[in-house]
């Protein structure tokens, strides 16, 4: 039977000097920072376009308007609202493709590769080199990934593949890729810096 496609949910922070990418502020400086995660945001928004998914941008830390006026008018918006990120993540329903912006190797592929997967399972899981995940897709609501996790830390994965097998969930996993959030990665994409 055909399933709806899943829409991609990215989740994106306004560019804010001292707001955005702040564990990046000791190598780039605050305004450096700020830049940084603008144009991952855009090369985000750029990969999902190339997809031909449909998707939604998450957001947090400006209203709406100005969210228009840098993504562009036509990106369907939706506010995060409060809460640690699980309580944030809960509120995407499904089928869905969880994003961040944080992973300069991401492409339409990657994307593509996760929807097809959610064909055959009800999980698709795009691992992080740090533990976490820079993807997260899922055809039915999960609630126990959101509840309790230690988030921000290199056990997210793990505690994540353990819970889905808790509930007998199938899931699958993508290639593995690097998320770009602490300045010794910065070395990896000389592209990203002014």
């Amino acid at each position: 039977m055909d399933h709806p496609p899943p829409t991609i949910a990215l989740f994106a922070k306004y560019p804010v000097p001292g707001r955005a990418k702040t564990r990046l502020i000791p190598a780039l400086g605050a305004a450096g920072a700020a830049d940084l995660h603008r144009r991952l945001v855009e090369r985000t928004l750029e990969r999902m376009r190339e997809s031909g998914l449909p998707f939604t941008v998450w957001t947090t830390g400006a209203t709406h308007s100005e969210f228009a006026e840098w993504l562009g008018k036509d990106v369907p918006l939706v506010e995060q609202g409060d809460g640690d990120l699980g309580d944030r993540l809960a509120r995407v329903p499904a089928p869905a493709i969880l994003l961040g912006a944080d992973i300069p190797g991401l492409t339409a592929g990657h994307l593509r590769d996760a929807a097809r997967a959610l064909e055959q399972v009800p999980v698709v899981i795009g691992p992080a080199s740090d533990g976490g995940y820079y993807l997260l897709g899922f055809t039915q609501e999960i609630p126990f990934l959101w509840q309790d996790m230690p988030w921000g830390t290199e056990t997210v994965l793990e505690g994540t593949e353990a819970r889905l097998r808790e509930h007998d969930l199938p899931y699958r996993m993508l290639g593995e890729l690097d998320d770009c959030d602490r300045p010794d990665d910065l070395a990896k994409w000389p592209d990203l810096l002014p």
